[in-house]
Order: C-alpha cells, then structure tokens, then sequence
C-alpha cells in the first residue's frame, strides 16, 4: 500500500550513459542517492546562446530524500560536465512503503 513521502526523484540529462554512469556512481557511494536509472537515446531540442541546438543525450534519474536533495543538486552541479546542468527535483506523494524505506536506509548519513 502506497504512503506519504519523503522521496525525491532528481531529473538530471546527461551528454552520455558513461557520464550518467559516472554521476549515479559518485551518488551513490557518498550516500546522496539510493539509486541511479540511465534511460539512453533521449533527443533534446533548445536553444543556447541565441542557437538552436538538438543534442544526443541520456537520462538521469536518480532517488533519494528530502533530506539529501540540497546535497545531491549540489554534487551533480560539482561535477556535471555541463555549463548549466538541468537538475529537477520531484517529490512523489506517495511511493511503496518497502521502497521508501529502503531509500531512506540507503542515503541515511552515518
């Protein structure tokens, strides 16, 4: 049965799956997410510096706490190759409480 929540999924595009990778990684092992998904072959369409750009990307999706999230953007701003990196974050109303709880095992400061 679902629950309220304190999750947070962060939105994150990246140039390639090794620098998601790299990223989700990073994440992961300092504890600021529980988990990191690397969905390939996204197309994004923008405009940069007055230009219209399309570019070749992946996507980031990575979970972690309310808690966590001011720590995880930062992290991703760090070391994001991008100028400006997307960084969005969401919050669920509700999630699978084993789920939840395991999250928040997972990205608990010791």
């Amino acid at each position: 049965m679902p629950e309220a929540t304190d999750l947070m999924l962060v939105y994150v595009p990246v140039p390639s799956e090794a620098a998601g990778r790299a990223l989700a990684e990073g994440a992961v092992c300092r504890k600021l997410a529980a988990c990191g998904n690397i969905l390939p072959g996204i197309t994004s369409i923008y405009e940069w510096n007055g230009k219209m750009e399309t570019a070749s990307e992946a996507l980031l999706l990575l979970k972690t706490t309310r808690a966590r999230a001011e720590e995880l953007e930062a992290f991703v701003w760090e070391y994001h190759p991008y100028e400006c990196p997307c960084v969005l974050c969401f919050g669920p109303d509700q999630a699978n409480s084993d789920f939840a709880e395991w999250v928040r095992r997972q990205t608990a400061s010791d």
